[in-house]
């Protein structure tokens, strides 16, 4: 969803759905062994699609791009939680930090002591059926870009702004 000139871009929700999906099962399995999942989304520059699915899933936490991560408030309220709750669910933008996923939960094990795993989508997330949003979205957008041809507008992207198609200048 990075995209400037329209609210969500064609494949945003299914990004989100596909991961969302993916996180659910991954759940049961961090519940099951009493783990820390750190779980890596698309989004090297834009935390959206991580932020829209920690917030469906209910994560712990959630890192992007935007901000840095701030490993000791990280730790603490892991620490905290442990005493009641044995699994995490954190959502990673591969962009979040160097390394991504990966280097984070070293991070976190070496300051804290907590042991985790990592789980990469980003193939997952690029492939497979889009969602009904998103082929809505695509043929909205394809019909608005032809009439935006045939009427002789050029160097335009079509976007979507608060629901009303919208064009864009390309320059």
């Amino acid at each position: 969803n990075d995209v400037f000139g329209t609210d969500f871009t064609i494949g945003f929700d299914t990004a989100v759905n596909t991961a969302l999906d993916a996180v659910d099962k991954i759940r049961d399995t961090a519940e099951a062994f009493e783990r820390v999942f750190y779980i890596e989304v698309m989004g090297r520059h834009s935390g959206y699609i991580a932020a829209e699915v920690a917030l469906a899933c209910g994560a712990e936490f959630v890192a992007i791009p935007e901000t840095q991560v701030d490993y000791d408030a990280l730790g603490a309220n892991l620490g905290k939680m442990r005493s009641t709750k044995k699994s995490s669910i954190i959502v990673v933008a591969e962009g979040a930090a160097p390394g991504g996923a990966i280097e984070i939960a070293k991070t976190m094990k070496e300051r804290y002591g907590i042991e985790y795993r990592v789980c990469i989508l980003g193939h997952i997330q690029r492939g497979g059926a889009p969602s009904a949003k998103d082929r809505i979205q695509a043929a909205v957008l394809g019909g608005a870009a032809i009439e935006a041809v045939i009427n002789n507008q050029f160097n335009v992207m079509v976007g979507r702004i608060e629901g009303k198609i919208v064009q864009t200048p390309m320059r």
